[in-house]
């Protein structure tokens, strides 16, 4: 096989990180997927909460640095009473970068004010899609908003201790009805936290699936922690293996919760390793 430079250095380095993670969290080695050949690209990107105690600036260059081209803000980096000349300005400092500012969040919707705020805000800023949770008594407005606007809605699902969107299938079951623009994102690390098989439920919601937060946790149940991928117990491989093999076509948003006070080096580790198992994986 012919290897260029790049591509022969993704895969020294998602092997490297595969070979300092204790054989015993990791569920499935990368060489088993290593004859599973898909050309298939997958578009990472960034939910800025990872990067929460920097400035936006500072986000956008990191970002950069990282090649996460596809951004979804978080309101410390895009606050939701900013005035619109301030959505604006914050937006097109964005996308002047040279970075796909598509959407945000995660928004709480709790009430028909933040409804008309989230999408409001969502338009001054030329989003394509929110990242949200609508309390489910507000689906019909949420519903109205996305015809008026042709702005899409990516429910997130947060796992133990959340009464209303828990799982994916939570989700899907409350939005089923509605406009086909109001979907899922699944949060892969909290799915996997309440004993579920995020691959399962990628599977079987895709034509709703919007969005992916794409981690990794040391424990299933509701102490487990948000790991640099690859250091987790979580079966990365087999997820973006899923991706591709469905065409997924959205962006997959490195959500690293962990070192909030200083985490670029994790973040850094989290989209090498998605990197070289994408190349190490492509034909």
């Amino acid at each position: 096989m012919n290897y260029s430079r790049k591509r022969f250095l993704g895969m020294i380095g998602a092997g490297a990180l595969t070979a300092a993670v204790p054989r015993s969290v990791q569920s499935q080695p990368l060489e088993e997927y290593r004859h599973k050949k898909f050309s298939h690209p997958l578009k990472l990107g960034l939910a800025s909460y990872s990067l929460r105690t920097l400035s936006l600036d500072e986000v956008i260059k990191v970002a950069k640095r990282l090649r996460l081209n596809s951004i979804a803000l978080k309101s410390m980096h895009l606050p939701l009473d900013s005035t619109p000349d301030q959505i604006k300005a914050a937006a097109e400092k964005v996308r002047a970068s040279g970075l796909d500012l598509y959407g945000a969040g995660v928004i709480y919707m709790k009430s028909e004010d933040a409804v008309n705020n989230a999408f409001t805000y969502a338009k001054t800023a030329g989003l394509r899609m929110i990242i949200g949770v609508p309390n489910p008594e507000l689906l019909p407005l949420v519903e109205k908003w996305v015809k008026e606007t042709d702005i899409k809605v990516a429910i997130h699902n947060h796992g133990p201790g959340d009464k209303v969107y828990p799982s994916p299938d939570d989700v899907y079951e409350k939005v089923k009805n509605y406009d086909q623009r109001i979907g899922l994102c699944i949060d892969i690390g909290h799915t996997f936290r309440i004993g579920e098989d995020p691959v399962e439920k990628t599977k079987k919601y895709a034509d709703r699936l919007y969005d992916v937060h794409l981690k990794d946790v040391d424990q299933r149940g509701a102490k487990g922690t948000s790991q640099e991928l690859g250091r987790g117990i979580m079966d990365i491989p087999a997820y973006l293996h899923q991706l591709r093999k469905m065409k997924y076509t959205g962006v997959v948003g490195m959500e690293f919760e962990k070192d909030g006070k200083d985490p670029v080096p994790g973040l850094a580790e989290c989209a090498g390793y998605a990197r070289g198992i994408i190349d190490a994986t492509t034909p």
